[in-house]
């Protein structure tokens, strides 16, 4: 009896999965919000296939902290988790980083093609590989050879091989990051020593968004690049490096890439200076509305009118201040008590007088009326005042770094060209003047010559 009974003490102690008699396998842990379907498809496999493998008749039931048989993984086992991949890393760090074969992670991820794995997207591994603490990286120098590398790093040739998970001396390429035995904080494993961390501001992107790409890197690095076509400029601010970049409201979703270019003071024995890296990054839908149809004068939508306009328009935002002007989120431009009376706003897909919905909606339309006191949304100079076709009386303030702020529609221009202005000071008064159906002020928002959502600005802190 008192076998029996410590044998049943001992079985209830052990974690069960979530049905009895389950195959052995690696195991998912249900989290808050999960459901089964986003389970099987977060992990690539049939519904039926989860639900045969776990004995589940009913999905409804499936609560948070059951543990869930996932199969078609042979040869895995332990407790899966999922990461978002970084900026920085590929299929060949990832798996130094972690001390799991290329093999092992592409058969876990299902990859068929090491591309798949873009900035954002979520890489499956066992618990136990997250844990793995970071070691110091450093780059192989042309013409070193593995053992010379290693004495440079205080190490050995087999340590380094088998840390990188390599065959031989003679595959340490010149230039490849490796790892080194011992324990350190390190940044981005596919990226060189200098840089010690890079964070974008949120993932998946997503069209008419700002991102705010963060470098944490010791002076003298100059870094630039480019996303999604974009050239991308980086600004020294606390410890690192920083870039602000819109993304276009009609770039359409899929994959684009995000080049990273680093310059440093000092040159390696092959003479360079210059290290390149490109990643893929998703850009999503923003599921903008589509208009209904507004009718206007003609004149204010024949190219012949339109496109110098544009042209001229553009050209005001492809400027760089090296100074930030402005902290914090900005300012509302009108009154208190319009502040949150929008009438149109970001983004929106527009046809005028029948065309095809090939506009979008470029900044955000506040309520008011003819005279309507309008206010500089943060510290900056006044670039262009002028009366325009489309956009009526209009004011553009350079805010530093690429940022701009267009005012639209302004019945009065109360500054001048050059003037530097602060947050909250009167600029114009708002009107009709231009391509409108009624008295408003359209606001636009510039990051890095793109045409980004105000409400961004307005509800939270850039960079």
């Amino acid at each position: 009896m008192v076998v029996l009974l410590a044998l049943l003490a001992l079985s209830q102690a052990v974690p069960t999965l979530a049905q009895e008699g389950q195959p052995d396998g690696p195991v998912y842990i249900v989290k808050e919000g999960d459901s089964l379907w986003g389970i099987a498809v977060h992990f690539g496999v049939p519904l039926q296939d989860l639900q045969d493998s776990n004995g589940i008749t009913e999905p409804s039931n499936l609560a948070p902290g059951d543990r869930l048989v996932i199969p078609g993984l042979p040869g895995v086992s332990g407790i899966l988790e999922t990461m978002e991949v970084p900026f920085g890393e590929t299929l060949r760090s990832l798996s130094r980083r972690y001390q799991i074969t290329t093999d092992e992670l592409a058969r876990l991820n299902r990859l068929t093609n090491p591309e798949a794995l873009f900035v954002g997207s979520n890489l499956i591994l066992p618990v136990d590989r997250l844990e793995t603490k970071p070691s110091p990286k450093s780059a192989i120098q042309p013409g070193q050879s593995l053992l010379e590398y290693a004495v440079l790093n205080n190490t050995n040739p087999w340590s380094v091989m088998e840390k990188n998970g390599l065959p031989g001396s003679w595959s340490a390429l010149p230039g490849d990051v490796l790892l080194l035995p011992g324990i350190a904080s390190v940044g981005p494993t596919a990226l060189p020593p200098i840089i010690e961390g890079m964070s974008l501001n949120s993932l998946p992107l997503v069209q008419g968004e700002t991102v705010v790409i963060r470098i944490t890197s010791r002076p003298g690095i100059g870094f630039s690049g480019s996303l999604a076509g974009s050239e991308l400029r980086f600004f020294r601010d606390g410890d690192g490096y920083v870039a602000i970049q819109g993304i276009h409201a009609m770039t359409g979703p899929g994959l684009y890439p995000l080049t990273l270019k680093i310059a440093t003071l000092t040159k390696d024995v092959a003479g360079k200076n210059v290290f390149e890296f490109s990643q893929q990054v998703l850009i999503n839908n923003a599921d903008y509305p589509f208009d209904p149809v507004l009718t206007v004068n003609p004149e204010t939508i024949d190219p012949s009118v339109t496109a110098p306009e544009d042209e001229l328009w553009a050209s005001l935002g492809e400027t760089f201040t090296p100074k930030k002007n402005w902290d914090g989120s900005f300012q509302s431009p009108v009154p208190l008590e319009l502040k949150d009376c929008w009438t149109s706003l970001f983004g929106s897909r527009r046809s005028f007088n029948g065309s095809p919905y090939r506009y979008f909606h470029s900044g955000l339309d506040f309520c008011g009326t003819v005279g309507t006191e309008l206010y500089s949304a943060a510290p900056g100079k006044v670039v262009y005042t002028g009366l325009l076709t489309v956009r009526g009386n209009v004011v553009v303030i350079d805010h530093g770094w690429g940022v701009f702020t267009a005012y639209d529609h302004l019945s009065e221009i109360l500054v001048k060209s050059g003037e530097v202005v602060r947050t909250g000071q009167v600029i114009g008064l708002g009107g009709e003047t231009g391509r409108t159906t009624g008295p408003h002020l359209h606001w636009e928002v510039w990051v890095g010559g793109v045409q980004v959502d105000p409400t961004d600005w307005l509800e939270k802190p850039f960079p």
